[in-house]
C-alpha cells in the first residue's frame, strides 16, 4: 500500500519515459502511488499523488521526475511569424508567462514551493542548508533575494520551424528576470525550469532529481547493463508471485536479475551465463546490491540448462544482440535450441519473456508459425506480415533458412502461447519484448 499524506498535499508530477516504455510507468504509477489524473504522452506521464516523495522517487519505469508547473494547450505560431520578432515574444510571454504579472508567478512558485518545503528531507538534500532554511520558514523570501535560474527548452513538431528552443529560452528569462529580479545563471542556477512545447502540448516543470541521479539510474548497480527501466519492465511482465523461482539463462551482469529481486522480496533467482567475465560482474552486481541470498550464480550454457524439466516458473532473458552485447554464438542458427531449452525448463502455466532484435523477432515469430500452424499457414501468415523484409542482411535471411530446416528436428515450441509484443527503444536501436505462457501440450 502506497504511503500516502492529507489531501492537501496532492502534487502534480509528470515524468519522462522511453519510447515505449509508456504503459508500464502509467501502471506503475496507479498501483504504487495511487495516482489519480494520470495523462499519457508521448514519452511522458502526467498525474497527481499524494504518496510521499521517497515513494515518488522510487519509480522503477522513469527516466526523469518533475514537478508540474503548467500544462496547456500548444503554442500556436504563423508560419509567416519570424523568429526572433516582437510578435513571436508576445505571443510566447503570453503563453508561458501568464497574464505577465508579478503575481501571477510569484503566486504559482510560492505554492510550489510550500509544497516541496513538505518534502523536507528531499528538498534539504538537493539545496544548501542558507537555502533550505529559507524555503522552509520564510518561502517568500525567495523573492526578495536575487534567485539564480536557467531555462531548459525543448521544441519539436512544426513549431520548431518558427521558433527555436534558444529563442523560447531566452524570451522566458528576460520575461522572469524582468518580472522577479531573477538571475540567469547556466552553470550553477539554484533552480531549473523545463520547457517542452510541441504541436499538442505546452509543459513546464521544474525537475526534481536535478541535483541527484536520474531515476532510472539505479544506486545498487555497480556495473550496469540492459537499460534498468527496460530491465525492470521484463521482470513485471513475468508474474513472479511469492516462491517463484525466476531463471536468465543469458543474465549477463544480472541486470534483470537484481530489478526482478528488488521489486519481489520472496522469490528466489538464478543466473546462467557461460562466459566467465559476466558471470564476474554479475557477481560484484549482486554483492553490491545486497542480494546474494536470493540471487545465485551458475556456469553453463543456454543451449543444455542443467536444470530439470519443468522446475522454474518464470524464464526472463536478453538474447544478445548488437555491437555492444556481441557474443561468440550466432544468435539466429542457435535460437531454437535456446527457446527449447527455456520451454523445457519452465512448468506448465510459467512465463517466458525475452528481449530480442527486430531480425531475432522475425525468427522466433517463424519459428513459433512454422509449430503451430503447419507449413500452408505458416507461409499465409508470413506472406501477410512480410517476416522476411524484417531480416536486415543476406548472411541474416541464410541464418534464416539454416534454422528453419534444422529447428523442427531442435525443438517443438508447440507448449508456448503468445501474450504480448512490446517495442521498447534501447537508446541508438529499438528491442521486442516477447511474452509467452507454457500451456499443456
Amino acid at each position: 500500500m502506497p504511503e500516502v499524506r492529507s489531501e492537501d498535499s496532492v502534487v502534480r508530477y509528470y515524468c519522462t519515459a522511453g519510447n515505449g516504455m509508456e504503459p508500464f510507468l502509467v501502471d506503475e504509477v496507479k498501483r504504487k502511488l495511487a495516482a489519480q489524473d494520470v495523462y499519457q504522452i508521448p514519452g511522458k506521464v502526467l498525474f497527481s499523488s499524494s504518496a510521499t516523495i521517497r515513494r515518488v522517487c522510487d519509480l522503477k519505469a522513469a527516466e526523469r521526475l518533475f514537478l508540474l508547473l503548467k500544462q496547456d494547450s500548444p503554442v500556436r505560431l504563423s508560419t509567416h511569424t519570424s523568429p526572433g520578432t516582437t510578435k513571436a515574444a508576445s505571443v510566447l510571454q503570453s503563453r508561458l508567462l501568464g497574464d505577465g504579472t508579478q503575481m501571477t508567478w510569484e503566486k504559482t512558485l510560492l505554492w510550489e514551493a510550500w509544497r516541496m518545503v513538505r518534502m523536507h528531507r528531499f528538498v534539504k538534500s538537493q539545496l544548501q542548508s542558507d537555502d533550505f532554511w529559507v524555503m522552509r520558514n520564510k518561502p517568500y523570501l525567495l523573492f526578495f533575494s536575487p534567485v539564480s535560474f536557467r531555462i531548459n527548452c525543448k521544441c519539436s513538431g512544426k513549431l520548431h520551424r518558427c521558433v527555436s528552443a534558444q529563442e523560447v529560452s531566452r524570451v522566458m528569462g528576460i520575461g522572469l528576470s524582468r518580472l522577479l529580479g531573477w538571475k540567469a545563471d547556466l552553470k550553477n542556477p539554484k533552480l531549473e525550469i523545463n520547457v517542452y512545447l510541441n504541436d499538442d502540448y505546452c509543459l513546464l516543470g521544474i525537475p526534481l532529481t536535478r541535483l541527484l541521479l536520474p531515476l532510472a539510474n539505479r544506486s545498487y548497480l555497480k556495473t550496469p547493463g540492459l537499460r534498468s527501466t527496460v530491465a525492470w519492465a521484463m521482470a513485471s511482465l513475468a508474474l513472479i508471485e511469492p516462491g517463484s523461482c525466476v531463471v536468465d539463462p543469458m543474465c549477463g551482469v544480472g541486470t534483470i536479475l537484481i530489478e526482478a529481486a528488488k521489486e519481489h522480496k520472496a522469490a528466489c533467482f538464478l543466473g546462467v551465463d557461460i562466459d566467465d567475465g559476466q558471470l564476474q560482474k554479475a557477481d560484484e552486481n549482486v554483492v553490491f546490491a545486497e542480494l546474494q541470498s536470493r540471487v545465485h550464480l551458475l556456469k553453463a550454457s543456454s543451449t543444455a540448462l542443467p536444470l530439470p524439466s519443468a522446475s522454474v516458473d518464470a524464464v526472463v532473458c536478453d538474447l544478445p544482440f548488437g555491437r555492444k552485447f556481441s557474443t561468440r554464438i550466432n544468435m539466429a542458427e542457435n535460437l531454437p535450441v535456446i527457446l527449447s531449452e527455456m520451454e523445457r525448463v519452465l512448468r506448465v502455466g510459467g512465463t517466458l519473456v525475452v528481449l530480442l532484435s527486430p531480425q531475432l523477432s522475425c525468427l522466433l515469430k517463424k519459428l513459433l508459425l512454422q509449430t503451430n500452424c503447419g507449413p500452408k499457414r505458416n507461409a499465409e501468415a508470413e506472406s501477410q506480415t512480410g517476416m522476411k523484409s524484417c531480416l536486415a542482411s543476406s548472411s541474416e535471411q541464410h541464418n534464416l533458412q539454416i534454422t528453419s530446416s534444422s529447428s523442427q528436428e531442435a525443438s517443438t515450441f508447440s507448449s508456448l502461447r503468445h501474450q504480448a509484443t512490446l517495442r521498447v527503444s534501447l537508446g541508438v536501436i529499438d528491442g521486442l519484448i516477447h511474452k509467452y505462457i507454457k500451456t499443456l501440450d
